[in-house]
């Protein structure tokens, strides 16, 4: 008689244990994702709380989380921020985007524009094909901050004064901490106190009968200016002139300036060493200004009605360029004293005003 041996069955733990580990990972991860979102909610309230004690006025509609389990991603309803002075900013929704396992890099858009208020001139709506910040190291003393704004338009509201740009390809602002080279072979560090600026704004348009058009004579404007502030962190004040105004009484001040600018066919280049701003908040100090035909923005600027422009000023630039038989290239000293801009013995307008 055949014996038929016994079925020997496989065990099927080991079929089991890897899902077994995939699943707690998964609820691990899912754990910290909610952890994560809640801690980011109550600090975005804690920080309201904070601001809102200190002067500003902040308000928002419901907050969302979603993005799991990769992303977090938060969105606000119609936000609204007001500085102590007026300054403000309001949008129908912010929505702010980070990887869930580097929450130190956050990326923030408006994805139906902006409203910008400017204290005493009214307000201003922004709209473009992209709005967007991006906020890194934010466990730094100063965090690296950079907003583009793609193909923006610039529509003051009723009654509000004229912004001085219509539309633009892409507007670029770059903030972050000053580094300093290392020995040979090692990375940079950063330096406290220091940030490195970067202002870029692409063929643009400026509006009707402002300085900029004169300058550009209807053509396009643009160029960029890079510097970096020394003493960025004195800016101890409440609202957003405070903060300058207590920078530039402790010494704060612009360094290594350096820029291309371009109105219709004229180009410049410029740099200085040092810019401050003085007590009534006007910048101070001397640029190198290398100009390609420059007669044309001279002359443009001469037949502008923008109050605060010195017409016979400009007029008179204008005539000494001509005169030097060089209108292709020149070298013109442009110094901001006494509250005004120089060029040469010609006071064309107000220095720029930071406060």
């Amino acid at each position: 008689m055949t014996v038929t041996p016994p079925i020997r069955r496989h065990s099927r733990t080991g079929l089991y244990v890897p899902l077994f580990i995939a699943l707690a990972v998964l609820a691990g991860w899912t754990g910290w994702w909610f952890y994560l979102t809640h801690r980011i909610e109550t600090g975005i309230e804690a920080r309201t709380v904070e601001m809102r004690a200190a002067g500003w006025d902040i308000g928002h509609g419901r907050i969302t989380t979603t993005g799991w389990p990769f992303r977090t991603r938060i969105a606000i309803a119609y936000p609204t921020v007001t500085a102590p002075d007026g300054h403000a900013i309001a949008a129908p929704a912010l929505v702010a985007e980070a990887n869930t396992y580097n929450p130190d890099k956050w990326v923030i858009v408006a994805p139906d524009g902006l409203v910008l208020t400017r204290p005493n001139m009214g307000k201003v709506a922004v709209r473009g094909d992209a709005l967007r910040m991006s906020l890194s190291h934010l466990r730094a003393n100063f965090p690296d901050l950079r907003i583009q704004l793609d193909q923006p338009v610039f529509t003051p509201h009723p009654g509000a004064a004229p912004f001085p740009i219509l539309r633009a390809d892409q507007l670029q602002i770059v903030a972050r901490p000053h580094m300093v080279d290392g020995p040979a072979g090692t990375a940079g560090t950063a330096t406290t106190g220091a940030v490195d600026v970067l202002f870029r704004l692409t063929e643009a348009r400026a509006r009707p009968g402002g300085v900029l058009d004169g300058l550009a004579v209807q053509g396009p404007v643009g160029g960029w200016i890079e510097t970096t502030i020394d003493g960025a962190d004195h800016q101890r004040g409440r609202t957003m002139i405070g903060d300058l105004r207590a920078w530039a009484g402790a010494g704060g001040r612009f360094t290594a300036v350096r820029g291309e600018l371009k109105a219709g066919v004229s180009t410049a280049t410029l740099s200085s060493d040092t810019l401050t701003a003085g007590p009534d908040g006007r910048l101070r100090g001397s640029v190198a200004l290398t100009a390609d035909k420059p007669l044309p923005a001279l002359a443009g600027l001469a037949r502008s009605g923008v109050s605060g422009v010195d017409r016979a000023a400009a007029a008179g630039a204008a005539t000494a360029t001509a005169l030097t038989g060089d209108t292709s290239a020149v070298s013109l000293p442009l110094v901001f004293r006494d509250g005004r801009t120089w060029l040469g013995p010609f006071a064309l307008a107000p220095a720029p005003k930071l406060f």
